[in-house]
């Protein structure tokens, strides 16, 4: 599978739920390999959110990219705040 074809593939958790789509992927430069993806959620029309998962995390990659583990709706809110304390203390450096 090429890179240009597994950006925006369907992403479901162990249980089949949709948990979003893969918007980005970070590569570790030293070895090449995969080290973490970056979901797009989509809340509603006018919103989404991201959640960042480990590649240790994906049990296949196929027509979707399943992953071995539950994303429960709690978890996507952990990560959101995560998310809004790291943007708010890289403004608070600059």
């Amino acid at each position: 599978m090429k890179i240009k074809e597994f950006i925006g593939s369907t992403v479901l958790d162990k249980n089949a739920n949709v948990v979003g789509k893969v918007d980005n992927v970070d590569f570790d430069t030293a070895t090449g390999k995969i080290e973490t993806i970056t979901l797009t959620l989509q809340k509603n029309l006018f919103s989404r959110d991201e959640l960042e998962i480990s590649f240790e995390d994906i049990a296949t990659i196929g027509a979707y990219i399943i992953l071995n583990k539950e994303i429960t709706k709690e978890e996507e809110i952990e990560e959101e705040a995560e998310t809004v304390e790291i943007e708010i203390k890289d403004e608070e450096k600059e």
